[in-house]
């Protein structure tokens, strides 16, 4: 064994770079509607904003547009994405295929401690629900929840898939209508459905529990996506 390759290999992990940063606080304030969907990104403005160089910002654009939170128009303006109805189309199509796999493998690997941690997230939705939350905090439970079945599911390259669509998928959530009464009763009930199912390692009913959630979700969301976030040209 070579000890200088193999010390190289296994030199401690680089420090977070600003590239990082500079994407992660992009990515909440447009995740927080801060960037308003068709809002221009510029380099220079937004590294004098941020007090760093414009390559990181470049990198953590280029991150950004791979997780479709912003595009690159004809005329290579940058600006922040609009979620289309394709886009909706694109995102359920691909998020349905992933938690059918997901939901399989959490049947067979998910512990004890993942069951416990999907059951205090039920438990905490349903108490907010009941009291009251917004769009934004029924969007984080609901990806918490998700987060940790994928996380069970103990499959690394479904988890990474999973994340290219997380994001866009947190945008979509933003859009139902936490306060009714349909919403606060269904989401409850099939998020806890689906906890059931993986607690009896019932694939089978896992399956089915997973395509009528997937349904009910995007029939929610469809509805109330409308018209209005269809953007035929983003680049205008």
């Amino acid at each position: 064994m070579e000890s200088d390759a193999l010390a190289q290999v296994l030199s401690p992990p680089l420090k977070r770079s600003l590239a990082d940063d500079v994407a992660e606080r992009l990515r909440e304030a447009i995740l927080s509607g801060q960037l308003a969907p068709g809002e221009r990104l510029r380099e220079t403005e937004l590294s004098e904003m941020m007090g760093v160089s414009r390559g990181p910002v470049r990198e953590a654009l280029r991150r950004l547009e791979s997780e479709g939170l912003v595009f690159v128009g004809r005329t290579g303006r940058t600006k922040v994405a609009r979620l289309s109805l394709q886009d909706l189309d694109e995102v359920f199509s691909l998020r349905k295929a992933l938690e059918r796999v997901a939901i399989e493998y959490a049947c067979e690997y998910a512990t004890s401690e993942d069951l416990d941690e999907l059951q205090a997230i039920v438990d905490d939705m349903a108490i907010a629900l009941a009291r009251g939350i917004n769009e934004k905090e029924g969007a984080e439970f609901d990806l918490r929840f998700h987060d940790v079945v994928y996380r069970a599911s103990r499959h690394q390259r479904l988890g990474n898939s999973w994340i290219s669509i997380r994001s866009q998928t947190y945008i979509i959530m933003l859009s139902r209508n936490v306060a009714s009464a349909d919403f606060r009763d269904s989401v409850v009930h099939g998020h806890q459905e689906i906890v059931d199912a993986i607690t009896a390692r019932d694939k089978e009913r896992a399956l089915a529990v997973i395509e009528q959630h997937m349904f009910v979700a995007y029939e929610r969301v469809s509805k109330s996506y409308g018209q209005t976030h269809i953007d035929l040209d983003q680049d205008e």
